[in-house]
């Protein structure tokens, strides 16, 4: 069941780049940033339970990465080009 569950994690974070890079999603969206953060922290869970430190450090610091845009874009900050 985990294995299904990073699948899921995995094809959320891919959705969302194959999306920005057909450039139907902008990386500053609301979708993109939502796909991001889901996927980073279904995956970060589960290194952190299958003590996978290197994968936990990277899927981390993307759900990091991914709710600050989240919050930047909730609090109305201007996307940069």
């Amino acid at each position: 069941m985990l294995q299904v569950i990073q699948i899921l994690g995995a094809l959320a974070i891919l959705a969302a780049f194959v999306l920005a890079q057909a450039g139907r999603l902008r990386p500053d969206s609301l979708a993109y940033l939502l796909l991001n953060l889901t996927g980073s922290v279904v995956l970060a869970l589960l290194a952190y339970i299958e003590e996978q430190w290197g994968f936990l450090l990277l899927e981390g610091v993307w759900a990091l990465v991914s709710a600050w845009g989240l919050v930047s874009l909730v609090r109305g900050r201007a996307p940069v080009d």
